[in-house]
């Protein structure tokens, strides 16, 4: 159901504090996937949510601030979960693909609200907005895997610059707002074979 066909006589449902935020937050989601940016409303986000636009007003300044906070909370309840196959190079191929798998939908829907206005609207840079859609440059999952493999004696997290442990994820996360589609096979073992293990060899090395 879309929100112009959510019955207005409907009552709202009487919530508060974190379960009112989540409602709200999830009815933010589901606008933008059915309506988009452009046209989503702070009145038609408190109709899906069955709350009323002064509670909306209470917590965030405008439609830009809340859909910020969707995008938050979209990432904190949809998390990926960490593989534990026994080495280093697999860990990443299972977690980048499933990454690619999991977000494309997202990043699209990012992508759409920041070319819709969201950027011009906040003021905030497309790095800005990279900041705030995509969360920490080395994702927490991130340095699960590496303490991992640092576990199993492959690694030394601490030996290996900050920018060749996020340079996987950003890669993905690059071609996900590129392509707006999961990455192939071949694309995730090349970002894992070609670009990645060979730098943190050099680095073991040195």
């Amino acid at each position: 159901m879309t929100s112009s066909e959510i019955d207005p006589a409907q009552p709202a449902t009487r919530r508060h504090g974190a379960a009112l935020e989540a409602a709200i937050l999830d009815a933010g989601w589901d606008e933008l996937v059915e309506i988009g940016y452009a046209h989503l409303t702070m009145g038609s986000i408190a109709r899906r949510a069955r709350t009323s636009e002064p509670v909306l007003y209470r917590r965030w300044a405008n439609k830009d601030e809340l859909v910020l906070a969707v995008f938050d909370r979209y990432r904190a309840t949809h998390p990926v979960a960490v593989p534990d196959t026994g080495n280093l190079r697999d860990d990443l191929i299972h977690y980048l693909t499933a990454l690619g798998d999991a977000l494309a939908g997202f990043f699209a829907i990012a992508a759409a609200a920041a070319f819709s206005g969201l950027l011009a609207a906040t003021g905030l840079s497309p790095a800005d907005i990279r900041a705030q859609v995509m969360g920490d440059q080395l994702l927490p999952q991130a340095r699960t895997i590496y303490r991992q493999a640092a576990a199993r004696g492959e690694i030394d997290p601490e030996g290996i610059p900050p920018a060749v442990l996020a340079l996987p994820f950003d890669l993905v996360r690059h071609d996900l707002l590129m392509d707006l589609k999961p990455l192939d096979a071949e694309r995730v073992r090349s970002i894992v074979d070609e670009m990645f293990l060979p730098l943190v060899r050099a680095h073991r090395t040195s």
